[in-house]
């Protein structure tokens, strides 16, 4: 196998640049992701628009039962805080809200009530956005590694997020990468599995995506704790905003200098690679010299295709 397989996608730093057309389009699927985001609070929004229009006064609102969760979280109470109050504090919340916000609002305080749900709604779904870049990238990966796969007749395994249980490749795999967070598969020289976002036992830090030489099962009863199963390991930063670039790759470079420092400890060297969406020219150039000594094996841009289909395919030979 080629031992600089970046040269497959990448002939200068330059090409490693996020454009402006790149960056422009991110910002805009960042966009798309929040408002598809935001569709469930409008939808809650609407709903208690109409149960709450049954009153005909602020106080009315304590009276209809349908509506209590509504009235906690436009009060200003999170899931979490809900969880360690108790019945008399959440009542004295939702009376707050009555008193010093619906009363004075007169025959307005139906738009107020739902004006202050959205507020505190928007503050969840502020929460909810700060990875989202991570996310994506994530999704656009998986989707490229799936690809790849697809086009070499490799059958994959896939493991769910939330169940944690892996499933067999189905004849109609769309949308897998929105609940994917590993992939498994075997080839003429062994099986692999990738799993992302994994805190590495003997490293004791986080790592975005780890190749390993073998099954899903094996894997997962060792708890991850055998560091000559590990093929490669990168680290994938999904932002766009060039703002917050170079910090991104301050804590990749951080991340991939303590990755190699604890295989170096056992006399190994897995391979190391990074793939970013917002890559500036100074980045561009560490990102580059690093290739060529050797102390990254791989890396791509995000937003460029090609690369993201070579570095894939790399991945899914090693």
């Amino acid at each position: 196998m080629n031992n600089q397989p970046y040269l497959e996608h990448l002939r200068s730093e330059e090409q490693l640049v996020t454009s402006y057309a790149a960056r422009r389009a991110g910002f805009v699927a960042l966009a798309l992701e929040k408002n598809r985001k935001a569709t469930p609070y409008v939808q809650e929004a609407k709903a208690l628009y109409v149960a709450a229009s049954k009153a005909t006064t602020p106080t009315d609102l304590l009276r209809i039962p349908d509506i209590q969760a509504g009235l906690l979280t436009a009060a200003g109470l999170s899931d979490k805080a809900l969880n360690h109050l108790q019945p008399e504090d959440k009542l004295e919340a939702v009376q707050g809200l009555i008193k010093n916000f619906l009363e004075p609002a007169g025959d307005k305080f139906i738009e107020e009530l739902i004006y202050r749900f959205l507020l505190i709604r928007g503050d969840t779904l502020g929460g909810s956005m700060r990875n989202v870049g991570g996310v994506l990238a994530q999704r656009k990966l998986t989707r490229a590694l799936i690809a790849s796969l697809n086009i070499s007749g490799l059958s994959y395994r896939w493991l769910e997020h939330r169940s944690k249980r892996w499933y067999d490749k189905t004849q109609d795999d769309v949308d897998v990468e929105f609940s994917a967070r590993g992939l498994a598969w075997s080839h003429s020289q062994g099986q692999r599995t990738l799993i992302y976002n994994l805190t590495i036992p003997f490293i004791r830090n986080n790592v975005d995506l780890c190749l390993f030489n073998d099954n899903p099962a094996q894997i997962m009863m060792t708890e991850y704790r055998h560091p000559d199963t590990y093929l490669a390991l990168g680290e994938l930063k999904g932002g766009i905003d060039p703002a917050g670039a170079d910090e991104h790759w301050k804590t990749a470079r951080t991340a991939l200098d303590r990755i190699r420092t604890g295989f170096k400890d056992v006399n190994l060297k897995p391979h190391t690679f990074f793939v970013g969406a917002a890559i500036e020219r100074k980045m561009a150039g560490e990102i580059w010299a690093q290739l060529q000594v050797g102390l990254l094996s791989n890396a791509a841009n995000l937003n460029e295709y090609d690369q993201v289909a070579s570095i894939s395919r790399w991945l899914c030979r090693l």
